[in-house]
């Protein structure tokens, strides 16, 4: 598959598993497959969680800003890879801080570089900001497995 950047939405789940409404990645701007890559997500204003987190103050979770970087990470990693179907686990998140809130009408950067991988594990030092302003970082792990063999009969 032939992927120019940046990628839409189209590409990326021509790559990723993930599908709406647990699409957390917006376009891909830059990847280097399986070293590196920096994509953007739209925090539109109008995503029901926000209404509840918090009503008053919505904030996009960081536990979902934490996904957002695994799966620019997992795009990252499975992008051109001959393991068609493979699909990443969180393993760990080590050192995660959050620094800043991100807020409705953010774009929220994602950057990833993968620091360790081989075909089963992978290690991923990933940073989240908004602007030049950094909201979070963490060293993430990701198990990876072919998902025609997480399938039961």
């Amino acid at each position: 598959m032939s992927i120019t950047y940046p990628a839409d939405i189209a590409a990326i789940q021509q790559v990723l598993p993930h599908r709406p409404p647990f699409v957390w990645v917006s376009r891909i701007l830059e990847c280097d497959p399986g070293k590196s890559v920096v994509a953007e997500l739209d925090i539109s204003p109008d995503l029901p969680l926000l209404q509840g987190h918090f009503p008053e103050h919505p904030v996009f979770p960081g536990v979902l800003i934490m996904e957002a970087l695994a799966q620019a990470a997992s795009f990252c990693l499975l992008v051109g890879s001959e393991d068609e179907g493979t699909l990443g686990f969180f393993a760990g998140i080590d050192n995660a801080k959050f620094r800043n809130q991100v807020r409705p009408g953010d774009t929220l950067t994602l950057k990833a570089n993968i620091v360790k991988a081989s075909r089963r594990f992978c290690v991923a030092e990933t940073e989240a900001s908004v602007g030049d302003t950094v909201c979070a970082t963490a060293t993430q792990k990701y198990m990876l497995a072919p998902g025609s063999s997480l399938t039961q009969d």
